[in-house]
């Protein structure tokens, strides 16, 4: 007998805490050199997950972990007064080592240089001023006093017609939106049902387009608010964390899946789970993960567009005069999606956009 069949052994799982570590180092090190402006924003990224979701707590950061970002502690608040354009990714990153068990308090001083030199009220986005006040009442400073920003907040967040249909900026500022007032899950963020509403039709939108990246950010948002996300969506983000890998490549373009990566493993810590259960190895890492061949939201916005007068706002009516038009696999996710999920006749409504041609 001369055929040979070789088992490969699965790629060994670390410890949580060890798997961090690569993490971070990998981050620090091995992805970007720390002039670029993308460095500040992959490692601001990675550790605001880990303070938020609490790693430190749950025993996942140990100090050694930190020491890549030794050297960028030592030096934010030069970095901070040469380039106080990036003041919210260096005062974030630093408030976040500190609060993940860095010992200094370069946050607290740093922090007052954002407020005396008035660095919040360059912002031209309610969003981004939101973020400022966030980060500067993390050591007890006061932002810039502007009693409507909230409120201003909610209402951009109550306007469920906005998020029926793809808006990629929109949907992205309405998930951090809710990050900031909740102050990522540690009070209510207040929202009334129209801003529930509203996270419910992006979730709607980005389970179409199979975008796993903005459906956990949804979810996390939900969870914040004090909602129950759909299991529907829940399962899915599941089953499409487990499908990353990470790849100990040193070449090849950054454009990789880190972002997707980060979130879905963040919306599994938000759950309860552990998150980053892979093969992450110290030295340079790249996050890729399959991806299908069919973009339903871009199949079913087709169909509708095509059909012109013929749209209504009534899901069952425009899936009989659909079928055969849509491939099944689109169908199937639709009508999944009318049975497990809620405020779907609603979001279909807008998303149909009847009567206009």
């Amino acid at each position: 007998m001369s055929n040979i069949v070789a088992f490969r052994p699965a790629p060994r799982v670390a410890a949580p805490n060890d798997r961090v570590a690569a993490l971070i180092a990998c981050f620090a090190h091995h992805r970007r050199h720390e002039e670029d402006v993308f460095w500040l924003k992959e490692n601001a990224e990675l550790l605001n997950i880990l303070e938020c979701t609490g790693a430190k707590a749950r025993g996942w950061v140990r100090p050694k972990a930190l020491l890549p970002h030794a050297e960028f502690y030592a030096s934010a608040e030069e970095r901070l007064s040469f380039f106080p354009q990036y003041y919210r990714f260096l005062l974030s990153m630093v408030l976040d080592l500190e609060d993940l068990g860095m010992s200094g308090n370069a946050g607290a001083r740093m922090a007052e240089t954002v407020r005396s030199a008035g660095l919040p009220g360059a912002e031209l986005s309610d969003l981004q001023r939101m973020e400022a006040r966030r980060l500067l009442a993390r050591r007890g400073v006061a932002g810039p006093a502007d009693p409507g920003l909230e409120d201003r907040l909610r209402a951009f967040c109550a306007r469920p017609g906005t998020f029926a249909l793809p808006n990629k900026k929109a949907a992205y500022e309405l998930t951090h939106i809710v990050f900031y007032l909740s102050e990522y899950g540690r009070r209510d963020p207040g929202l009334g049902q129209e801003a529930l509403t509203s996270l419910q039709f992006t979730g709607h939108l980005a389970f179409l387009e199979q975008n796993s990246d903005l459906l956990a950010e949804v979810c996390i948002a939900l969870h914040y608010a004090g909602e129950k996300p759909p299991s529907l969506w829940t399962r899915w983000l599941g089953r499409e964390t487990d499908l990353f890998r990470s790849d100990q490549a040193t070449q090849g373009p950054l454009q990789d899946g880190y972002h997707d990566f980060l979130v879905c493993n963040w919306h599994l810590a938000s759950m309860g789970e552990e998150p980053f259960r892979k093969a992450l190895e110290p030295g340079p890492m790249r996050f890729e993960r399959a991806r299908g061949r069919v973009a339903p939201l871009r199949e079913l916005s087709r169909a509708l567009l095509a059909m012109k007068g013929g749209r209504c706002a009534d899901w069952p009516v425009m899936r009989r005069r659909m079928h055969g038009v849509l491939p099944p696999m689109v169908l199937d996710l639709l009508d999944a999606m009318a049975r497990e999920t809620a405020q779907f006749d609603a979001f279909f409504e807008g998303f149909a956009r009847a009567g206009r041609t």
